[in-house]
């Protein structure tokens, strides 16, 4: 990590923890780091992230881009302020995670579920890399309550490394279908074509195709496949809990300890 990389991370871990330095001088009365952060995240929110920027942000506050730069050091510390206030915000929304009673499914179901009302709420978390997300406050407690429910009393059973790439495996489930959805929604916003126009203007030359004989199983699919109103997500997270459930079960009947 270059010497910039490693101060830039430093700053933000110290803003995140709440160890750096405050304004000492001149800052604008009334305005303060969480109403930067939280302008910032509404900003995203309406326009996307290209939209942020330290002067666009001082713009909708109503006060000089300098006055920002006493709280915080550029976009790269905001965005990372950013990230957690978002997740502060998804676990005060959410119930407080799985109860004393509630079984590792319950677990896995409140994860998948918050981390898909937190895209939609905040489509521009899709745009961010976040391969090394730092652990702020409120990331660092959705871990910890993930974690309580996934290795409790009703926990999986499983050892640390597999816990981790069960909770890997969901959020990689739940981004791919948060990211078709706001590919979808994005296509109809650019193109003012909605989905209907645009799979109608295909229907000819789909049934020329159909009707040629080298597509049978495409052809046998039933009438209303497309058009039926299926619910692909839970579908598709019942049948990952099948499979750690398989998982669960063997280690059970293994024995073995939780590593």
């Amino acid at each position: 990590m270059s010497g910039g990389a490693k101060e830039t991370t430093t700053s933000s871990l110290d803003l995140l923890w709440g160890t750096g330095e405050r304004p000492s001088r001149g800052p604008k009365p009334g305005l303060t780091l969480d109403r930067i952060v939280g302008a910032a995240v509404a900003l995203a929110d309406a326009e996307g992230l290209d939209a942020v920027s330290m002067r666009r942000v001082s713009a909708e506050l109503g006060v000089g881009t300098m006055s920002l730069y006493r709280y915080v050091p550029g976009k790269t510390e905001l965005l990372d302020l950013m990230l957690d206030r978002v997740q502060g915000d998804s676990l005060a929304a959410e119930p407080a995670g799985p109860g004393p009673g509630d079984d590792w499914r319950t677990t896995v179901e409140l994860l998948a579920r918050g981390h898909l009302a937190l895209y939609r709420a905040h489509p521009w978390l899709l745009k961010v890399n976040e391969a090394r997300s730092l652990l702020g406050p409120n990331t660092l407690r959705g871990f910890e309550l993930c974690l309580t429910g996934l290795t409790g009393p009703h926990g999986m059973g499983l050892s640390d490394h597999e816990t981790i790439s069960v909770i890997v495996t969901v959020q990689s489930y739940v981004a791919g279908i948060a990211r078709m959805e706001l590919q979808t929604t994005e296509a109809a916003k650019e193109t003012g074509v909605s989905d209907e126009q645009f799979w109608a203007a295909q229907v000819p030359f789909l049934e020329r195709a159909m009707a040629s004989g080298e597509f049978p199983a495409v052809a046998g699919l039933a009438a209303d496949t497309f058009v039926r109103d299926v619910d692909h997500f839970a579908f598709g997270l019942a049948r990952l809990m099948d499979g750690f459930e398989a998982l669960v079960t063997a280690r059970r009947a293994g024995g073995g300890p939780r590593g």
